[in-house]
């Protein structure tokens, strides 16, 4: 019988993360694919939705996790594009498929309002599959479905805004959704700050093509070696992950007609912010706020095309077995990652 998660308590949080066997029969329905699956990674919005903090709507009791890859076992008799043996990445939206999101679209997501990849053995609908790069391992192609299309879409998603070669990518930190956009900055031919709190952090950025590295922690206005780098010209992309505490410098740092593309709230609240002094800055810069939840299976496919195409490697900081999924809760709670703590369901132990 395959073991999967569950998250049944609000309050319960990493505690009741215990592997239990799955008594549902997994019946398909015409348009569903039963999928074996073989890794899945971790996310912010994991952490949360175990310790009943997540803003957003969830149903328990629920299997968790968002991020999932695995081999096609049984497809449903109206499926079509999809094999058995395929192997396939699930989108983290259920009902996005393209376009411009509705409120609809945004509420049906894996591992919160649907049963998600933290388990052996999973039935999705057929239209959020699609098939894994093919230069990528299970491990790294697990990787991709929540912080990777996160990271795609903050810089590619907005028609108008699309990031060119040669623009200035100011990047905060370097957890999941960070070193993609690191990565796919990279790839375009941007040229890319990052911030971080660790000097050994930004030595993995450097390695992965950063061209400036700022420690916020002994530069605690980061904002001004950040423009200084650019001549004063600003950043045409900021990735922005801090929330509160970081937007106003965000807002410092952008050029004129810049994006920030708000993807988080992670910083830990100093003292409020200088509202009138950031509206000034938006203002007077034309600056542009984005805010990006993941994006559409549409966009999922073009980004894996922009993978296999450049050859780029997901960055997994470490590999937890299937049996130790509340120590790998725990390690990401802990931000000494960089990139993806991934679960390696093959591994059984």
């Amino acid at each position: 019988m395959p073991l999967q998660y569950v998250i049944r308590d609000k309050n319960g949080g990493f505690d009741q993360l215990k592997a239990e066997d799955d008594k549902q029969v997994h019946g398909l329905k015409p348009n569903e694919v039963q999928v074996k699956l073989k890794a899945a990674s971790l996310n912010y919005r994991d952490l949360t939705i175990a310790n009943g903090v997540y803003p957003q709507a969830y149903n328990l009791p629920v299997v968790p996790g968002s991020d999932g890859v695995g081999i096609v076992e049984k497809v449903g008799e109206d499926v079509k594009g999809l094999n058995i043996g395929d192997t396939v990445l699930g989108n983290f939206f259920t009902d996005y498929i393209d376009g411009s999101p509705t409120g609809h679209a945004l509420y049906g997501a894996l591992g919160g309002t649907y049963n998600g990849t933290f388990r052996q053995v999973g039935v999705f609908p057929a239209h959020i599959l699609v098939r894994a790069p093919k230069n990528l391992n299970f491990v790294e192609s697990s990787t991709l479905p929540c912080a990777a299309l996160t990271a795609w879409n903050a810089l590619f998603g907005s028609n108008e805004h699309q990031l060119k070669p040669g623009q200035n990518v100011l990047i905060q930190g370097t957890g999941g959704v960070s070193i993609f956009a690191l990565q796919f900055a990279v790839a375009t031919g941007a040229r890319v700050t990052v911030i971080s709190s660790s000097d050994e952090k930004l030595q993995i950025a450097k390695k992965l093509g950063a061209t400036n590295l700022i420690n916020y922690r002994t530069n605690p206005e980061w904002a001004k070696p950040a423009l200084e780098v650019t001549e004063n010209v600003g950043y045409h992309h900021v990735v922005e992950v801090g929330g509160e505490k970081t937007l106003g410098q965000s807002l410092e740092v952008a050029t004129v007609n810049g994006v920030i593309t708000s993807i988080g709230f992670v910083a830990k609240q100093g003292n409020s912010p200088d509202i009138t002094s950031m509206i000034a800055q938006l203002l007077n810069k034309n600056i542009h706020i984005r805010g990006v939840y993941v994006g559409p299976v549409r966009m999922f496919t073009e980004m894996i095309a922009c993978i296999e195409a450049n050859n780029i490697h997901p960055v997994v900081d470490k590999v937890f077995p299937f049996g130790q999924l509340k120590e790998a809760y725990t390690y990401q709670q802990s931000q000494q990652h960089v990139g993806k703590v991934v679960l390696n369901i093959e591994d059984s132990t």
